[in-house]
């Protein structure tokens, strides 16, 4: 029995949630999402309160069951709420700037590295070194995150590069003479 798929979603009010045609949509203060439902899970909706029961015991079921109620709960916390990444820049040089709807990085190449802005998020960036990201989406504010990240990935013996906030990152020691 799935212990994610069990737990039940409460839907706060200012979201509104419905389905139709294979797919269930919210709507909040932070826009819309919706997501499509696994054809061996159910989806239910009762006043405030969202569940999702397998509808067979078999193995592909069950496997969905706690996906789908995640892929749920990520779209009514979306619209509601919203989802936040940070970034934090370390190195000589290292800064960020909004310039409309990109984002330009200085990061120690020798050009600066111009990053469109996708239309549903919102990136801030504060003392030119942290990079918060917004959006109602979880899964494109955690790829905008990866995708920044990757284009100088901290490294492990100065420390140097982006990295996400709280992000621990094992040092090694340099060379012995």
């Amino acid at each position: 029995m799935s212990r994610v798929g069990s737990k039940i979603i409460t839907v706060p009010d200012n979201v509104k949630i419905f389905i139709e045609n294979g797919m269930v949509h919210a709507e909040g203060p932070k826009g819309k999402l919706s997501t499509k439902i696994n054809d061996g899970i159910d989806v239910n909706i009762t006043d405030k309160e969202v569940t999702c029961l397998p509808r067979k015991k078999d193995r592909q079921s069950l496997a969905f069951w706690g996906l789908q109620r995640n892929l749920v709960n990520n779209i009514v916390i979306g619209v509601g709420e919203g989802f936040t990444k940070k970034l934090e820049m370390n190195g000589v040089g290292y800064r960020a700037a909004v310039q409309g709807t990109t984002l330009e990085l200085l990061l120690g190449f020798s050009h600066p590295i111009k990053y469109p802005i996708p239309q549903n998020l919102e990136i801030k960036v504060d003392k030119q070194n942290n990079i918060e990201i917004f959006g109602a989406d979880k899964q494109l504010v955690g790829q905008v995150a990866a995708e920044i990240r990757s284009f100088r990935g901290p490294e492990p013996y100065k420390g140097k590069g982006i990295k996400y906030s709280g992000e621990f990152i094992v040092r090694k020691e340099g060379k012995k003479k």
